[in-house]
């Protein structure tokens, strides 16, 4: 089969389109998808780049978000039939594959059954960043109706998806972005109160919007700097989540003055961990996003569509040009 793959870690150049063997079920709790277009996230590229953090076999084949079709399913799976439309988020550790490929065996627990409303592509680009703003704002911060939500950088990939999820909660958001294009866009997503960081002190604006209380939640996409800012922004006893490590130059100081509650975001965890019912909590994620996406309370923006051996400009586009949305591999 047709797939992209690196044998060691590098820049772009280091990702390989060739041939590689088809894949194959290898228990009985898989079910093997033909895919129609695979996601591209930022994850993608911290693997090509350093790929020793990550448990991989070389070599290996990019990629964690797909949409297909079923064509088989192992003796322990009921949930899914050959010639079912599913989306999923497998990133390929530990003897799995990812999704930049034509086909991938793919554990059960983890599909969902594509929303009817969305095309294959839109299905592919939406799982990872569904779950991680779902798990970041439901699981960790536990967001509530009426609360007052800042998300960093809200034209992103997370970003954008957070402020609906934060919207259908019933909450009031704020966000950053860098420029008009994406205050604009942030604005038709259900965003209240947009701030340009590149041109605005983004603490004393959020202080400025809640009355010089701070927001409920804070949501950092970004990692750094944003991060520790986003300690002045939340208020007392308030949240801040984030979904980037924090670094030995992380400042805690205003975080733990305001008593917050800080919590970490990684959707990999159910795969890295072997946590199977936290694998049917994020298809069951899937499952709640694509009732919204059919109803219309939700949708996944596209900035660019790339054939699959295209996948270096693919990553370099993300890289280099932080687009608004998501970019996605076709395969169809």
């Amino acid at each position: 089969m047709k797939a992209i793959f690196i044998e060691q870690g590098g820049g772009t150049d280091a990702l390989r389109a060739g041939d590689m063997p088809d894949a194959v079920l290898s228990r009985d709790d898989q079910a093997l998808v033909r895919l129609k277009a695979a996601g591209i996230n930022p994850i993608d590229t911290k693997i090509r780049s350093a790929p020793e953090r990550f448990p991989l076999t070389m070599p290996a084949i990019l990629g964690c978000d797909g949409a297909g079709v079923v064509e088989a399913v192992g003796q322990a799976v009921t949930a899914f039939s050959p010639g079912d439309e599913v989306y999923f988020s497998q990133p390929g550790f530990m003897g799995r594959q990812g999704t930049y490929a034509e086909a991938v065996a793919v554990d059960a627990a983890l599909l969902a059954h594509k929303p009817a409303s969305l095309s294959f592509e839109e299905a592919a680009a939406a799982p990872l960043v569904l779950i991680t703003a779902w798990e970041a704002l439901h699981d960790r911060a536990r967001i509530q109706a009426g609360q007052r939500v800042l998300i960093q950088a809200g034209a992103g990939g997370v970003g954008h998806v957070a402020i609906q999820l934060a919207r259908e909660a019933g909450a009031r958001v704020a966000v950053t972005v860098s420029d008009d294009d994406k205050a604009a866009f942030a604005r038709q997503l259900g965003a209240e109160h947009v701030i340009n960081y590149r041109h605005e002190d983004v603490a004393a604006a959020v202080l400025a919007w809640t009355d010089q209380q701070g927001v409920d939640i804070a949501f950092d996409t970004v990692g750094g700097e944003v991060l520790d800012g986003c300690f002045s922004c939340a208020k007392p006893y308030g949240d801040v989540v984030t979904i980037l490590a924090p670094t030995a130059d992380t400042q805690w100081g205003e975080a733990r003055t305001r008593n917050l509650r800080f919590s970490m975001e990684l959707m990999l965890s159910p795969v890295l961990l072997g946590l199977e019912s936290a694998k049917r909590h994020q298809a069951d994620i899937l499952h709640r996003c694509a009732a919204l996406f059919d109803q219309s309370h939700l949708r996944i923006a596209i900035a660019a569509r790339f054939p699959l051996d295209q996948a270096a400009a693919a990553q370099a586009c993300l890289e280099q040009r932080h687009p608004v949305g998501k970019l996605i591999l076709s395969l169809d």
